[in-house]
């Protein structure tokens, strides 16, 4: 008997340079009142700048500034200034935590929502789902909406000059992508909207990591730069776009499971994208991957600079007792790790890790040149 298949997306994305402050027709047709909300460095740099051109535009609107954390407190009280403005739409400018949070603020009070990413680090723009955290930055859970967001605009030129780690660590999370939208077929399991993955959703699941691999390393080379190249727009599209939608209805796996696990340990010093490449290669340790598939992935991540070993993610000596605590919060009946074509235990996640830290170590130190 078939089953309910299902794909989702924003109602609209564009991708150009300096169309922060081209945005006029887009937010007009979502309200003519809006809450800005970025964090105070971001409103110095445009934030300011894009509330006098919407004021002048037409748009009244309001800037908030974010209070660091997307959690439940801080969603409260977004929530309350943006009622209290009589906002029609609000607009997230910023990284993953704000944008999950006008997220959140939008579903809760019901206005429309515009994500502005200034950042290409995470694919979370376009979902329609925002990560909670507690409010001491440990993971909280998953919230998920009705509807995707009605706007994602994305600024080539507000990306491209952010330091190149930003666009390395987007990379990161987006070369999980495909890797569980596999595991997931293979275990016929659901996406995250809670249904069967569609074929589309596994196309771009496939042409995101095909996208990664033709252009990741000339886009972090040019970003490093500061160069809009078309290397770099692929890759930002990439980051942002396919993945987003290729995570979403393709699902998740081991590697997004392993990152949540680690908000909760809370004391590895690196980004998102950063610990889900390491969550990739523990992944395909679970897997029992072979030689070529595991190196044509570990090659590649060397080559952008992502961190592959606890070394390099700033935990030289963490303990297997530490370890254990990461792999029991990752093996959550709540976490995407039942998506595993195969049960899963917290000790299977732990000798995981350890594999991709030593064979990481080993590959490396044979390649050196």
């Amino acid at each position: 008997m078939s089953q309910d298949v299902s794909f989702t997306s924003p109602s609209m994305y564009v991708e150009g340079n300096g169309l922060i402050l081209r945005c006029k027709d887009y937010i007009k047709k979502l309200g003519s009142r809006a809450i800005i909300l970025t964090s105070n460095r971001l409103n110095k740099m445009i934030g300011s700048r894009l509330s006098n051109y919407l004021q002048s535009n037409g748009v009244s609107n309001k800037v908030v500034i974010f209070g660091g954390q997307s959690s439940m407190k801080e969603i409260t009280r977004i929530a309350k200034l943006a009622t209290e403005f009589q906002a029609q739409v609000i607009i997230g400018l910023g990284g993953g935590r704000v944008l999950d949070s006008a997220k959140a603020t939008a579903n809760k009070i019901h206005i429309h929502v515009a994500i502005f990413p200034s950042l290409a680090s995470t694919d979370s723009p376009c979902t329609r789902l925002s990560v909670i955290y507690n409010d001491d930055g440990s993971f909280s859970h998953y919230w998920f909406y009705n509807s995707n967001p009605d706007l994602v605009l994305v600024d080539t030129k507000l990306l491209t000059d952010a330091p190149k780690r930003f666009l390395v660590s987007g990379i990161g999370d987006a070369l999980a992508t495909n890797v569980e939208a596999q595991a997931v077929e293979q275990s016929h399991g659901d996406n995250l909207i809670g249904k069967k993955q569609t074929l589309f959703g596994l196309a771009i699941a496939q042409k995101c990591e095909d996208t990664l691999f033709k252009y990741g390393k000339e886009a972090v080379t040019c970003v490093g730069v500061n160069a809009d190249t078309t290397a770099v727009n692929k890759v930002i599209e990439a980051n942002i776009l396919m993945s987003g939608l290729g995570a979403e209805s393709g699902g998740l796996a081991a590697a997004h499971a392993l990152y949540n696990g680690t908000t909760a340990y809370g004391k590895i010093p690196r980004m998102h994208g950063e610990i889900v490449a390491f969550g990739l290669l523990t992944q395909l340790f679970l897997e029992g991957a072979g030689k070529y598939r595991l190196n044509k992935y570990l090659d590649f991540e060397l080559s952008v600079g992502l961190p592959t070993n606890f070394k390099e993610l700033g935990v030289p000596t963490i303990s297997d007792e530490d370890l254990m605590q990461i792999a029991k919060v990752a093996d959550s009946p709540k976490d995407t790790m039942t998506e595993m074509p195969m049960k899963i235990t917290p000790y299977m996640i732990v000798q995981a890790m350890r594999g991709a830290n030593a064979y990481s170590r080993m590959y490396e130190a044979e390649h050196r040149c």
